[in-house]
């Protein structure tokens, strides 16, 4: 049987990613507005950025097995209109709780953008060609990155912030359509046996009981939080209340970041591939990648600059770096069966997410040590000592990682 196109099987679900990116990205250029209108502190804004992923997180086991169980076609139709219901309660919100309603709404709705892409795609086309074509769709899904930046910052003086989710929620809503009239129900072949979720859940527990993952995984894990943290929240007020931006400044700076996110994504993959074919270890890249973004930490602390050029290399970097994520799940997948290699990828993505929830509000507790600013802002200070902690998680997590393995 002839596989469908990708502009059939892939793009459709690379439009729920593109809105998944988008809500992902919209807090950081938001935020400080949220900030002033709910008069939120610096950790009640990383409660309000954490509760989206730690709904990402909770569902992840769950909506794999419904994936496996009801195809992609279904679960994504019914969890992108989820995600729709989320945005129109973040729009209707009078307070910070009901935003907060509408995050966690949200991030379950979004939560399968990448493993119903893999899914399709491993269903419908040669193993050969599911990598490129998953690295395609995660291209289109990071284009959402871009827009959640300088475009949603011009269109908030136009639609205000509540218009810039009720036009997600919309797009979230086509995207349902979408993905309905066009993906396939399930792939060629017979229908795959039914998996119970006690079994999916043992599964799991010998992934996270392996000394290989054991290893490896904390610094992955680590590398992607990392981009998810300050993308998905705090380098907007860290360019406004560090480098000093306007709103238009710290938009385009988010706009850079986003852009280094979308490159690194395209081009890290491919070059660990590479590396790998020339007899390079397949952790190569993702141990570089790590090593350069503690650099530029280090550089964020120790010349905390507010040139814009040095400015945007500096978090340009950061994000091409984090985009480093996925070749490490790669690497992480090879030192199991492929059958496990799905799996196991999620279990990374879980660890994750749940960093994130950790980092955004620790970031948050950490920032409310210091008394506001007059402009509403938060003191440099604090931006310093919270990227000093997770640099000194990721120089533990590589120390952790280049251990030797024991009886190697």
């Amino acid at each position: 049987m002839t596989p469908p196109s990708f502009a059939r099987l892939t793009l459709p679900l690379a439009g729920l990613n593109f809105v998944n990116q988008a809500s992902r990205t919209l807090i950081a250029t938001i935020g400080p507005l949220l900030a002033v209108e709910f008069a939120l502190s610096a950790s009640e804004l990383g409660l309000l950025a954490a509760m989206f992923f730690a709904a990402y997180a909770v569902a992840q086991l769950p909506v794999g097995l419904a994936i496996d169980l009801w195809g992609a076609r279904r679960v994504q139709s019914v969890l992108a209109l989820v995600a729709a219901s989320g945005f129109l309660i973040c729009a209707l919100a009078g307070g910070p709780m009901t935003l907060a309603i509408g995050r966690v709404v949200t991030g379950l709705g979004i939560s399968a953008g990448l493993i119903a892409m893999l899914k399709v795609n491993t269903q419908w086309y040669p193993k050969e060609r599911v990598a490129g074509l998953t690295g395609l769709g995660v291209f289109v899904g990071a284009m959402g990155s871009l827009a959640a930046t300088l475009p949603a910052q011009m269109l908030v003086p136009l639609l205000g912030w509540r218009g810039v989710f009720l036009l997600l929620g919309a797009m979230a809503m086509a995207a349902s359509a979408w993905i309905f009239l066009s993906v396939p129900d399930r792939g060629p072949g017979p229908a795959p046996p039914r998996r119970s979720l006690v079994l999916e859940t043992r599964e799991f527990g010998r992934i996270f009981a392996h000394p290989a993952f054991l290893r490896l995984a904390p610094a992955i894990a680590l590398l992607s939080a990392m981009n998810f943290t300050y993308q998905g929240l705090w380098a907007g007020p860290w360019l406004r209340d560090v480098a000093g931006l306007d709103e238009q400044g710290r938009a385009t700076l988010l706009l850079v970041y986003a852009l280094g996110l979308m490159l690194g994504s395209a081009g890290l993959g491919q070059a660990a591939s590479r590396l790998q074919r020339r007899g390079w270890s397949p952790m190569a890249m993702p141990v570089l990648a790590i090593v350069v973004m503690a650099v530029v930490q280090a550089l964020l602390i120790a010349l905390p600059s507010t040139h814009p050029i040095l400015l945007g290399v500096l978090w340009f970097v950061f994000a091409f770096c984090g985009a480093g994520g996925p070749a490490g799940y790669a690497a992480v997948g090879q030192r199991f069966g492929a059958e496990l290699a799905g799996r196991v990828a999620t279990a990374i993505n879980v660890a994750m997410l749940v960093l994130v929830f950790f980092l955004q509000n620790v970031t948050g507790w950490i920032l409310d040590l210091w008394p506001r600013t007059a402009s509403g802002g938060w003191a440099s200070q604090g931006y310093g000592w919270s990227l000093a902690l997770t640099l000194a998680l990721q120089l533990a997590s590589i120390a952790w990682m280049l251990r030797p393995e024991r009886g190697r």
